[in-house]
């Protein structure tokens, strides 16, 4: 096949997605879905920028771990509260700066005065300098302004207390201006405050705002959200989604992460595009899932360490779950397919409670997942599952292990 023809049947090929950008870490979507009550402190806190403008100065702190919603909180408020303040004739401007990149004081105030629309000499201008400039533009121009310093932990080690605390007590050293600019700060934690002196630590907490890890139920609703904005219709199924949130959401021992669930959902995507797939299935997401973690290798490697029926018990879960092509099997079902492979291999299969205690201690080395069936499973059970690697490359690396573990000669039938 010639080198054009090959590019062109990639790209003419179908794709589940409408809308891949919707998708990506810098997309503000038009909702937040349970970030509701942090939103409404937000604007509880900056009502006075709408009701009373110039009459305080604010200062609100965001915090919570990654993926949590603090910079799609802060963006959404901010790109809302500028149009409201708009159609009631206040000219109210948004700042977002990420201080992983923008790391001095220098840095942050030429910043602000770019977004602003304010053209700054190219003589050098102190830090100092540039803030009485806006000072002064925001006053000619009667604007304000709410100014977001994001990963504000990388401004506070950069630029230290001293930096901090002039941009937090402004109206002290310019108390002859209009109190025009509001700040947000977003960090993940409040120990980097611990680097600020006292007096500066207690200003910044004074008004702070936390954030949570999602659960799989919040996540859902999430991934949902951006399905309907980034996929074509029915190429999504729902137990992909609540497959990707339960891997995710905290109350599944998950990290909570919004931001990784997302990715995950783009990468099962991209997965399923390359193999020109209508739909995404879980095992897309299976390798999406190791692709955004890399700690696989490290996985891999305990199955070394496992013993002989361990592996045969695991062999099993990745044999029923392929069948299936579920999320989840009942612990039930990969027993008999357990019996089964041991009948195969001429091994005596082990009593339930041992087989039990194989699953357990599976699941404490990260190799399966367990959960009590619920909704829609007659009964209560175990459900086993995967997420750690797709199942094909899984169940290869596994009959490996156990060909050398048992010798030839003891390898009666070759599973494939």
């Amino acid at each position: 096949m010639r080198t054009r023809d090959i590019i062109a049947s990639v790209i003419d090929r179908p794709s589940v997605f409408k809308s891949k950008e919707k998708l990506f870490p810098e997309y503000v979507p038009p909702e937040l879905p349970h970030r509701e009550r942090q939103l409404r402190e937000l604007a509880q806190l900056f009502k006075s920028v709408i009701v009373n403008p110039g009459q305080i100065s604010q200062r609100v702190l965001l915090t919570g771990n990654i993926g949590t919603g603090k910079t799609a909180a802060a963006r959404v408020f901010g790109r809302e509260i500028v149009s409201l303040a708009r159609s009631r004739g206040i000219s109210l401007e948004y700042v977002h700066i990420n201080c992983h990149r923008d790391r001095t004081l220098y840095a942050v105030v030429s910043s602000i005065a770019k977004q602003i629309g304010m053209s700054v000499p190219n003589r050098g201008l102190s830090a100092y300098e540039i803030y009485s400039a806006i000072l002064e533009y925001l006053e000619d121009e009667n604007k304000y302004v709410i100014i977001t310093l994001d990963e504000f932990d990388y401004f506070i080690e950069t630029a230290g207390s001293d930096a901090v605390y002039f941009l937090i007590r402004t109206y002290d050293e310019f108390s002859e201006y209009t109190r025009r600019i509001n700040f947000i700060f977003i960090t993940r934690n409040t120990t980097a405050l611990s680097r600020l002196d006292d007096a500066t630590e207690t200003y910044l907490l004074r008004n702070i705002i936390h954030f949570y890890p999602y659960t799989s139920d919040e996540l859902y609703d999430i991934l949902d959200s951006r399905r309907s904005l980034a996929f074509y219709e029915d190429t999504v199924p729902d137990e992909v989604l609540r497959y990707i949130a339960e891997i995710h959401g905290r109350d599944r021992g998950g990290e909570g992460n919004a931001r990784a669930a997302i990715e995950t959902l783009l990468v099962a995507g991209e997965a399923a595009d390359a193999e020109g797939a209508p739909r995404i299935t879980i095992e897309h997401v299976r390798k999406a899932y190791v692709k955004a973690n890399p700690q696989i290798t490290i996985l891999y490697d305990r199955l070394i360490t496992l013993q002989l029926h361990e592996l045969l018990f695991l062999l099993a879960v990745v044999r029923t779950l392929k069948r299936s092509q579920q999320a989840y099997v009942r612990i039930g079902e990969v027993e008999e397919e357990y019996k089964y492979i041991c009948e195969e291999l001429g091994e005596k299969p082990r009593r339930h409670t041992q087989v039990y205690e194989y699953a357990m201690n599976l699941r404490k080395l990260d190799l399966i997942e367990t959960k009590t069936s619920g909704r829609g499973y007659r009964g209560k059970s175990t459900l086993i599952g995967i997420s750690m690697a797709p199942l094909d490359p899984l169940e290869n690396r596994i009959l490996d292990i156990i060909k050398r573990r048992i010798g030839e000669h003891k390898w009666r039938t070759r599973i494939t």
